[in-house]
């Protein structure tokens, strides 16, 4: 049985951001940019055969508006999302993730420990990099063990890990 993707787009206070996902799940989410088209066009890009739907995954459209407005916000666990990743531990380490509170952060190495691979630090940050759900996967609240922001290859790159970063500590 073959699933069909869709996606949805959407203003915040940021900018447009956007989802990609089946009826059951998030595949993919696209931090704020100022320009929908552009947007639009990475997605067309990124997924072939693909159908936008405004109301795709409501509910989580307004959590994703009222964290950008200010809101604490929990993309917890409620949210079905699916990994297809290359990786066991890259689905481990992103898993992992998910249970850091708005406005916390843990480092590359707290997650290695907890996965108990303290040796692991870089493989995390590998893993990070791979994270197809910005925001809804909170990589962004992961920093270098000497507290620098590290890497961040969502759009925006580190910049937006700062500006996420700011915000939940402001909010």
């Amino acid at each position: 049985m073959e699933r069909k993707l869709k996606y949805t787009i959407f203003p915040t206070e940021w900018g447009y951001f956007g989802l990609v996902g089946t009826d059951n799940a998030i595949l993919q989410s696209f931090l704020p940019i100022a320009e929908r088209q552009l947007l639009r066009n990475k997605i067309l890009t990124d997924f072939h055969f693909i159908l936008h739907e405004k109301d795709l995954f409501k509910s989580v459209q307004q959590k994703v508006v009222a964290y950008f407005e200010g809101e604490r916000i929990d993309f917890g666990a409620d949210i079905e999302i699916e990994l297809y990743l290359d990786s066991f531990f890259t689905k481990q380490v992103l898993v992992a993730c998910r249970d850091i509170a708005f406005g916390q952060t843990l480092t590359y190495l707290d997650i290695a420990k907890r996965l108990g691979k303290p040796r692991a630090t870089r493989a995390v940050g590998t893993a990070l990099a791979k994270n197809p759900l910005p925001l809804i996967v909170p990589c962004h609240r992961v920093l270098r063990s000497d507290g620098q922001i590290g890497g961040f290859s969502a759009g925006g790159g580190a910049e937006m890990k700062a500006k996420l970063l700011e915000h939940e500590r402001n909010v």
